[in-house]
């Protein structure tokens, strides 16, 4: 302890005496080196005789003292250490003394020989302005240059990554908050939306094929029975619907050949006219106006909803901080998991197992296990500092939780303490999704980026958004859809349209 506070004392007491110094450079003439001599006798003098008086003030103490002997000879050691540590800064600050003083006598003698006289101190602090400019700029260019080489690696890296948008899907007059695609035949496109809709759409051709009009309130998520032609919804009126539906696909027309892009090239361009937004789906397409079953209980917006392995249970999730588990055929409540401490924003359910995963604006997301009907455990994964916007399984015993933080966690549900692999970027991450088949991560961002990534955390490509192509506003979801040689991602944003995208990632680039 001692020995820490005498070398920041030091430390203070050399610091300012640099710059007086510095300054008076031209100070040099006997009678200044008659005075800083004179100093120096004065403080070598000042220094034995504070040393005396220290010595006769602790031995008077000691001798004085009530204290037993061992604790009068640890202060005496401790006294003794403090002189020696005094002693050793006071040697210490002679000799920066000297240096300075030396350093003074060599920079004046090269002020007197370059500019034929003493430098004045203007033109000492323009000296050293000058030098300092010059080696900032080296280092600035310097380090722009190894900038440069790492940024031209990461593009030769990702430029074999090609992604091409191939349809747009125009019709709802508000932002679409969720997209997803069925997993059976015929595949179709849903979509929902703040408009209070959901609608179904031909991949092939972009035309709407059904439209949901059941909902009193923003339609949030949508997702389809893993075997049979019903959909899910969630929405802001506080319920979750589930509704049949039959569609007819229409004769998919030639498909225009749009330019190839790399995931990397962007170019600026000035937002499209709201006007192409606002397409209404045609008249013709069927509408559905009243669900199957209408699960409610809950008291607040039900963010979104999903089914369980098998489609006998739904799982709900709301801003009233409870996910509720249901059984399809009676509509009754099963379970209400509680825990969270503010608002749900996502819900997802295990392909295989029976496994739930909820993400929370209190920075976490909890798993909850119903694989044993007398026992529902739950673990809580914390490792975000913001809202966990979602939270959603891969293959194998992986999760990948996306955050307002920007950031994205990749987890081992048999490691929950920390995550495997963390992906930062530039912009909050809304409701990501994962595919089965070559592990890729879709990040949909609010800075109407799309961003993909490998599950080791390595970045394979960004959508392109050139040529009046790409997304105008906050991307808010994207789902794949792994067999469709056509698109085989799609991404929905507050735009009023959903994309469908052809992702081409060589294996070799994956691996990598």
């Amino acid at each position: 302890m001692p020995i820490e506070s005498g070398s920041s004392a030091a430390a203070r007491q050399v610091k300012p005496k640099r710059k007086p110094h510095a300054i008076s450079i031209r100070r040099t003439n006997s009678s200044e080196q008659e005075r800083v001599s004179s100093q120096r006798d004065m403080l070598e003098g000042q220094g034995a005789m504070m040393s005396a008086v220290c010595e006769e003030v602790y031995v008077q103490s000691v001798e004085d003292s009530k204290l037993p002997p061992s604790i009068r000879q640890t202060l005496l050691e401790l006294f003794g250490q403090i002189e020696r540590e005094f002693e050793n800064l006071y040697i210490e600050n002679l000799e920066l003394r000297r240096e300075i003083e030396t350093l003074n006598d060599r920079l004046t003698a090269e002020g007197q020989t370059v500019d034929g006289g003493d430098l004045s101190k203007g033109q000492l602090k323009a000296k050293a302005s000058h030098s300092t400019s010059q080696l900032s700029q080296k280092l600035k260019t310097t380090y722009k240059a190894s900038t440069s080489k790492i940024v031209s690696s990461f593009k030769t890296t990702t430029s074999r990554a090609v992604c091409q948008l191939v349809k747009e899907y125009i019709g709802h007059r508000d932002g679409i908050w969720d997209v997803s695609v069925t997993r059976l035949q015929p595949v179709v496109l849903g979509t929902a939306s703040a408009d209070h809709s959901a609608m179904l759409w031909s991949i092939e051709t972009g035309k709407c094929l059904l439209k949901y009009v059941g909902h009193a309130g923003s339609v949030n998520s949508i997702k389809f029975h893993p075997s049979e032609q019903v959909a899910l919804t969630a929405s802001g009126d506080q319920t979750a619907h589930i509704w049949r539906y039959i569609v007819q696909l229409p004769i998919p027309q030639p498909v225009v050949d749009s330019n190839q892009m790399s995931g990397e090239e962007e170019v600026d361009f000035s937002d499209k006219d709201e006007a192409e937004g606002d397409a209404e789906c045609p008249s013709e397409s069927p509408t559905i106006r009243v669900p199957s079953t209408t699960l409610k209980s809950h008291q607040g917006v039900v963010i979104a909803a999903d089914w369980l392995v098998g489609g006998k249970q739904v799982v709900t999730a709301s801003w009233d901080r409870m996910a509720n588990l249901y059984d399809v055929e009676t509509s009754e409540l099963v379970h209400s998991l509680t825990g969270h401490d503010q608002e749900l924003t996502h819900c997802c359910t295990h392909p295989t197992q029976r496994l739930v995963v909820t993400s929370s604006r209190d920075t976490t997301f909890r798993l909850w296990d119903f694989r044993d009907p007398s026992i529902h455990s739950v673990n809580v994964f914390q490792g975000h500092t913001d809202t966990v916007t979602s939270a959603v399984f891969t293959v194998g015993d992986n999760v990948v939780s996306g955050s307002d933080d920007r950031t994205v966690k990749v987890w081992d549900l048999k490691n929950m303490r920390s995550p495997i692999a963390t992906i930062r970027t530039d912009s909050a991450v809304n409701r990501i999704s994962v595919s089965v088949n070559q592990r890729i991560i879709a990040l949909p961002h609010d800075n109407r980026q799309v961003r993909l990534f490998d599950m080791s955390g390595v970045r394979l490509a960004r959508l392109p958004r050139s040529n009046r192509q790409g997304h105008r506003r906050m991307v808010c979801c994207t789902a794949w859809s792994e067999d469709n040689p056509i698109c085989n991602l799609f991404s929905c944003g507050f735009d009023r349209q959903a994309i469908g995208w052809n992702i081409n990632i060589p294996a070799l680039l994956q691996e990598k």
